[in-house]
């Protein structure tokens, strides 16, 4: 028979269970009449099959139990039964969630009092990620499960295999309530994410996640409660990450966390600071920024700010004492950043023509150098190539930008115009910006310099004669 048919009403069932049906007979896929009586949270049904002599254990071909529906369904009353009939407290997945990590991320508190009643284990872990109720209950914001948990015995240290703690899973997610209940129970508040090598962000702290997630109002919280404003043990602070929070690239890159609370980002600045935080703190290593040539050794919150063309964040990292001219560890500038030093995707990367015009502005107000030269030999108008902003270059060239400083070749061999005529770079593909190189032929000219660019293939930091 379909058992799907028994929920034509109660009559059904007990006509079966006159006539000695199987009760364990099965569906095609495995499920039972249980499977679906429980599934359809039907407590008369699902008890009368119980009384009838049902398989309580029965598992259809997908590992899938009565006692994992009814912890889905939050079924207090079901899942009581079907324990006191002899269901596994135990039960897991496949995949190794347990009924009790199922009830902790479904929220119902009532179920998991039943569950641990009898004899669930509340340390137990998944074996894929080595994750356990806890973590299941503080990623989803159930405080009063994490509660429960916790005073049955849950590890509030134990770790995935990844290195998530149930308090960070708490903090990545937003759970404010979650968080705050941690921190009364004894959490660290500078606990850190030991996470795997190549991961990116292996020793962030609780706070940096935080606003690694636009979690604002939350990391406030945590600062509040004591967190280091200067934590950077994966090499850059909140305030680097603020940058790349607010203005991520497109394209291929991760788009914006959507994040929790009713701070601003700009906001969050304002508190680090006042907490103590280092406005000119150096990055010491690369940070999740997706693809750049610029090096982000040494780069300040400013400078960061400026490769993201966030006028801004720049305006209020200076008001709040930031260093506008400090440069990274291969001496380029802020204004350098500005004006597209780093560009991988032009028009993917950060920062619109006019945004960067305005950061560039900026850039220039608060003291920066047009002609200045770093290590690699490139200057702004190299940057504008990279970029591909032409009023960007002209604005530069009207405000001091000498052609003697800039019509050189870099480190790579490239002159400006060398790169608006195209180059080979982003995996092998030669982009030409006709618009761009207009716009230095016109100043070229007009200054009696030579237009000709040498025909030489060009591949990155590998010229060809």
């Amino acid at each position: 028979m379909s058992h799907s048919r028994c929920f034509h009403g109660l009559w059904m069932v007990s006509m079966f269970l006159a006539q000695h049906v199987d009760l364990s007979a099965a569906d095609p896929d495995g499920s039972s009449a249980l499977h679906w009586a429980v599934r359809r949270d039907d407590s008369e049904t699902a008890n009368l099959l119980i009384r009838g002599g049902a398989n309580v254990k029965a598992a259809n071909r997908y590992g899938v139990t009565p006692l994992s529906l009814a912890c889905t369904n939050g079924n207090a009353a079901i899942v009581e039964s079907l324990l006191k009939a002899g269901a596994d407290p135990n039960t897991a997945l496949p995949g190794g969630e347990t009924a009790l990590m199922t009830a902790s991320r479904t929220g119902k508190v009532d179920v998991v009092k039943v569950l641990l009643a009898h004899g669930a284990n509340v340390n137990s872990a998944e074996s894929k990620r080595g994750q356990t109720a806890l973590m299941w209950a503080a990623a989803e914001g159930n405080t009063a499960v994490v509660e429960e948990l916790v005073e049955r015995g849950a590890d509030i240290h134990a770790k995935t295999k990844g290195g998530l703690t149930p308090f960070l899973f708490a903090v990545r997610e937003g759970r404010m309530d979650v968080v705050r209940a941690f921190l009364k129970i004894g959490a660290d508040v500078n606990e850190t994410w030991k996470a795997g090598r190549g991961t990116g962000v292996s020793g962030i702290s609780a706070m940096v996640l935080a606003v690694a997630n636009a979690h604002y109002e939350l990391a406030a919280v945590l600062l509040d409660a004591g967190a280091d404003p200067n934590a950077a043990a994966q090499g850059w602070t909140a305030l680097h990450q603020i940058t790349w929070i607010r203005k991520p690239g497109r394209g291929d890159n991760d788009p914006a966390p959507e994040g929790s609370g009713n701070m601003s980002s700009l906001d969050m600045v304002r508190k680090l600071v006042a907490k103590g935080a280092n406005v000119n703190a150096r990055m010491t290593k690369s940070g999740n920024v997706g693809r750049t040539s610029m090096n982000m050794i040494g780069a300040t919150p400013f400078m960061m700010a400026a490769r993201t063309a966030d006028a801004p964040l720049m305006r209020l990292l200076a008001e709040l004492g930031a260093d506008p001219l400090l440069p990274n560890a291969d001496n380029s500038t802020p204004i350098l950043a500005a004006a597209g030093l780093g560009t991988y995707s032009p028009g993917e990367d950060p920062g619109t023509e006019a945004e960067v015009l305005e950061a560039v502005k900026v850039a220039l107000e608060l003291g920066g150098d047009v002609n200045t030269v770093d290590k690699n030999g490139e200057t702004v108008i190299h940057a504008a190539a990279y970029k591909e902003v032409p009023s960007v270059a002209q604005y530069l060239i009207d405000h001091g930008a000498k052609i003697e400083v800039w019509n050189t070749k870099n480190k790579t061999g490239w002159t400006p115009l060398r790169i608006a005529d195209g180059v080979i770079r982003g995996g092998g593909t030669v982009r030409p910006a006709p618009a761009m190189a207009a716009e230095l032929r016109q100043v070229m000219g007009a200054a009696g310099v030579s237009t000709v660019v040498e025909p030489d293939i060009v591949r990155a930091g590998h010229p060809v004669n």
